[in-house]
């Protein structure tokens, strides 16, 4: 090899943080894991074995992956949520991120196995949320409609009144319905 694995790893880390700004800790925890993996891949080529595919190194650096992409339930956070496609913290996954990945809220809560109802935020914000809903009296109105559209499907529906009738109660409307000109029927 013309390069060290360092090197080369380092250019690796290099053009990621010039694509994706990253702190001095994921720097280091990045370059470890490519230096690990280029070695294993090394040690491959040297060897003539396969590599297995979901293993990328020894298992400092198996660590340090699933340290980046949390599962579904610690990914929701108290002040951030993390998405898995990417790995990007924000306090509410929107539907634009995740059109930016080609997914849906709904297709993304089935992928990882998240509950349908749960919203994809900071806890913190669906508290504040759920506070900000209750002072406005949302749950008591919320119920109210709930229990008038109950009585709305329950009460039989009223036969619609003959058109004679209508205008026997409403003679002023019959009256003051304007005539169309002879030119406009022509039109049509």
């Amino acid at each position: 090899m013309s390069k060290k694995l360092l090197e080369i790893a380092a250019e690796i880390v290099q053009n990621q943080v010039s694509n994706n700004p990253m702190n001095s800790e994921e720097i280091v925890s990045s370059l470890k894991y490519v230096f690990t993996a280029l070695q294993t891949m090394q040690k491959s080529e040297v060897d003539g074995t396969l590599l297995e595919g979901g293993k990328g190194g020894e298992e400092g650096a198996a660590g340090e992956k699933a340290q980046e992409k949390p599962d579904a339930k610690s990914s929701v956070q108290d002040d951030k949520i993390i998405c898995l496609e990417c790995g990007a913290e924000m306090r509410q996954l929107t539907a634009k991120h995740l059109g930016a990945h080609n997914l849906k809220p709904r297709e993304y809560k089935q992928k990882y196995g998240f509950p349908l109802k749960q919203p994809l935020s900071a806890k913190s914000l669906t508290r504040a949320r759920s506070k900000a809903a209750k002072k406005r009296g949302l749950p008591e109105n919320l119920m109210k409609y709930h229990e008038m559209r109950k009585q709305q499907k329950e009460a039989p529906v009223e036969m619609a009144t003959p058109a004679a009738e209508t205008a026997a109660f409403t003679p002023e409307l019959t009256k003051a319905t304007p005539k169309r000109s002879k030119s406009k029927k022509a039109e049509q």
